[in-house]
């Protein structure tokens, strides 16, 4: 049985993906498809960020289009039925399925790797094709020739995870000329070739026209107005799901905001608002809200870029974690580079590894699940310097607020301030709210902390909502050139505390003290001073 060509796989993958009870489906996309067919422009590269859907989405191109298996019980009942020329492609091509993150067993160079896809390309043709078999010695393009000229068949090639090659060690840079150069015979211009859907993480690098594979209409995270809706959930998407969750789950422990704070923070280029897929089925089947990324492989690599690399590099972290948004010039070709060089390259590398958002030209911290990964960063690297300082006082800090010790908070703050922080005048707000920020960090390990969020009739510059129910909750505002009991003043007068109160009739939604901490800071004097009530 063939293993690349026609083969049974992406069709058994999705069918067990399409199974799962909070599957979305995305089979319009392949409708997109049909419209490209045998035409000039009908090579695609789609890269998306791990965990967006991509290998799902190439399993189901397989799954319709190859002749290898009857898939229509699977998509008889999906939105692409509806299509006129549903009945025309179902099943009706030769697909040439390859997943490049398989690698032969004990598998230590390139050519090993290159080699082990040809010939079991070749196998498979052979087999598919006996009378070819006795020139098997041909490249395995040429044998693809052959049999568009003896047989009129033509194919359309499914290539998953194009780049995983990329982050294997024994890849070299002449590896990754050859690498390109193999994909260009086997799929630029080349007759028997129908349409060629292939997926990544990285974008295409583009270099001379002699070696580059630029056939290919590319659609990234930053620039896709084509395939955007198809990878990601939707809002309107994830309120199904959560609805059908509720369904499902006996005591459900995840509110549907709680999935916006944790996995929404994405954006299509129209400026839809998207979520991290993976992560949202994994906490409705988990009935959970926490990180489900692993904090290895490009992340590990990128972060090394944070900690040892140059400081505003470090500067613009310690505000988008701060939640602010940076502007970056996001080129994310910069990605495919063996060495990320300057501020915007790391922060490209970062929109196409997910691990930041980018709209409008800026950058910042997509969501709760991301930011966690950045302040374990930030909390672990003293080379960091003065963020890394200010971040390890974040226990202390939450502690003494909780104690009512505003000695200490100003203590601490009184730090802050002395210490080296180049990104901080102290002439706003905004740079005051980054301090406070850093020096809280480890209150998001049991707080949802948002900031300038809609709390009674306005809005609040903190507010900490607590993972127990019985915890305390937090209503913090900050005041630059006024005093601590103006800042409670504002958060009494306007009603800040009815968020952590039910509405008329319900119980409350948390039983724990209300703290409303005012600080306040006189640049003048450059003090700072604190002072908590506890609302009634």
């Amino acid at each position: 049985m063939s293993l690349y060509l026609n083969s049974s796989f992406p069709a058994a993958q999705f069918r067990e993906m399409a199974a799962n009870p909070y599957f979305v489906d995305k089979s319009l996309l392949l409708g997109q498809l049909f419209n490209f067919l045998d035409q000039s422009d009908s090579d695609f590269c789609i890269t998306k960020p791990r965990r967006f859907g991509k290998t799902v989405m190439a399993n189901m191109v397989g799954a319709f289009f190859g002749k290898g298996v009857d898939s229509s019980a699977i998509f008889n009942i999906m939105k692409i039925s509806e299509n006129t020329d549903y009945h025309k492609h179902l099943n009706q091509h030769n697909v040439v399925y390859i997943d490049f993150s398989k690698t032969p067993e004990n598998c230590q160079s390139f050519q090993q790797y290159i080699d082990s896809i040809s010939e079991q390309l070749k196998s498979d043709l052979m087999e598919t094709y006996p009378e070819i078999s006795v020139i098997s010695e041909l490249a395995v393009w040429d044998l693809f020739c052959i049999v568009f000229q003896k047989y009129g068949e033509k194919f359309i090639f499914v290539l998953d995870e194009w780049d995983a090659i990329f982050h294997k060690r024994f890849f070299t840079e002449v590896d990754r000329e050859a690498y390109l150069n193999y994909l260009a015979c086997l799929i630029k211009d080349q007759p028997y070739v129908s349409l060629t859907y292939m997926t990544g993480i990285l974008p295409i690098a583009k270099y001379s026209s002699g070696s580059s594979i630029n056939n290919f209409d590319e659609y990234t995270m930053v620039a896709d107005d084509l395939f955007s809706e198809y990878f990601g959930f939707t809002d309107g998407e994830v309120d199904v799901l959560y609805q059908q969750y509720l369904k499902r789950t006996k005591v459900p422990a995840i509110s549907r905001d709680d999935l916006r704070y944790w996995y929404d923070g994405y954006h299509t280029t129209s400026g839809k608002r998207i979520y991290n897929p993976r992560s949202v089925v994994y906490a409705l089947r988990r009935n959970r809200a926490r990180s489900y990324w692993t904090g290895t492989g490009p992340y590990s690599e990128i972060s090394e870029y944070i900690v040892n690399d140059m400081d505003d590099v470090k500067n613009d972290v310690a505000l988008m974690v701060a939640g602010e948004s940076v502007q970056a010039d996001v080129e994310e070709y910069a990605a495919t580079a063996m060495k990320l060089d300057t501020k915007n390259e790391i922060f490209s590398a970062m929109v196409v590894y997910g691990f930041l958002s980018y709209e409008n030209g800026n950058v910042c911290i997509p969501n709760k699940e991301l930011m966690d990964e950045f302040s374990k960063t930030i909390r672990r690297e003293s080379s960091l310097g003065y963020v890394n300082r200010l971040a390890r006082e974040s226990d202390r800090m939450l502690q003494a607020t909780l104690a009512g010790d505003t000695r200490t908070m100003e203590k601490i703050l009184e730090f802050a301030h002395n210490t080296e922080t180049p990104i901080l005048s102290y002439n706003n707000e905004v740079e005051l709210s980054t301090i406070v920020t850093l020096v809280y960090l480890s209150a998001r390990d049991s707080y949802r902390v948002e900031r300038e969020d809609k709390a009674g009739i306005g809005y609040v510059d903190f507010i900490f909502y607590p993972e127990r129910k019985g915890a305390d909750c937090i209503i913090l505002e900050l005041k630059v050139d006024h005093t601590p009991e103006e800042a409670i003043a504002q958060i009494k007068q306007k009603q800040y505390a009815l968020r952590f109160k039910g509405k008329m009739g319900e119980k409350p939604r948390y039983t724990g003290r209300i703290l409303a901490v005012g600080i306040g800071y006189d640049k003048q004097n450059k003090d700072h001073h604190c002072k908590i009530e506890v609302l009634p």
